[in-house]
C-alpha cells in the first residue's frame, strides 16, 4: 500500500538513547524535567545540559512538543512530547496523536530528516499497546506521505512484545 514509504518507516527493538539519529522523541511529563522509563533514561544519557535547557522551556502541555539539543546522546535533538494518561475517552487517541504530529512537524519545522519514538504513553500512562500503535502508525504515514522531507522513522520499542505489535500493524498497513 505504501512501496515508497517501506523504506522510511521501520521498527526496532532496543535503545532509543543509542541512535544517531537527528532527533529521539522523549515520552515525558508536562514538566519536561525528567521522570521514569524512556524519560529517565533519555536524561541520564543525555546529561545535565538536557535538565538545564528543559527548566528553561516551562513545561509542555499534553499532546504537544518541544524541542533541545541532545547534548552527550548520539541524537543531535530531543523532541519532548507529552502523551495523555490513558482514560479510555476519545479525546486520549486525539491529544495522543498530536504527540505525533507535533513531533514530526517540529522536525520538519528545523530541516531534520530522521527521527525515533518510543511507544508514547505506554508505560506508566496505561495506553493499550495496539491502540497506541494504530494511533502511532496511522499518524505517522500520513504525516510521511504529505512531507516528504521526512526520511527515515524509526518505531523503537523497549520490549520484544510490543515490537511484535508494530511489526504486525506495519505489515497490515503495507509498511516493511
Amino acid at each position: 500500500m505504501y512501496p515508497d514509504i517501506s523504506d522510511r518507516i521501520e521498527a526496532r527493538q532496543g535503545d532509543i538513547t543509542l541512535l544517531a539519529v537527528d532527533a529521539i522523541v522523549n515520552a515525558a511529563n508536562r514538566t519536561l524535567l525528567g521522570g521514569g522509563g524512556v524519560d529517565g533514561a533519555i536524561h541520564r544519557a543525555a546529561g545535565p545540559e538536557l535538565l538545564a535547557e528543559c527548566r528553561t522551556l516551562g513545561g509542555c502541555p499534553t499532546g504537544e512538543a518541544r524541542l533541545t539539543r541532545g547534548y552527550r546522546l548520539p541524537a543531535r535533538y530531543v523532541i519532548h512530547t507529552v502523551g495523555p494518561v490513558y482514560r479510555g475517552h476519545p479525546r486520549d487517541s486525539r491529544l495522543l496523536a498530536g504527540c505525533y504530529d507535533g513531533s514530526l512537524q517540529l522536525a520538519v519545522d528545523h530541516g531534520l530528516h530522521s527521527i525515533a519514538f518510543p511507544a508514547i504513553s505506554c508505560g506508566v500512562y496505561g495506553y493499550p499497546i495496539r491502540d497506541a500503535c494504530r494511533i502511532a502508525v496511522d499518524t505517522t504515514l500520513a504525516f510521511v506521505e504529505r512531507q516528504r522531507s521526512i526520511e527515515k522513522v524509526i518505531f523503537m520499542l523497549f520490549s520484544p512484545g510490543n515490537l511484535a505489535v508494530y511489526q504486525d500493524y506495519l505489515a497490515r498497513r503495507g509498511v516493511g
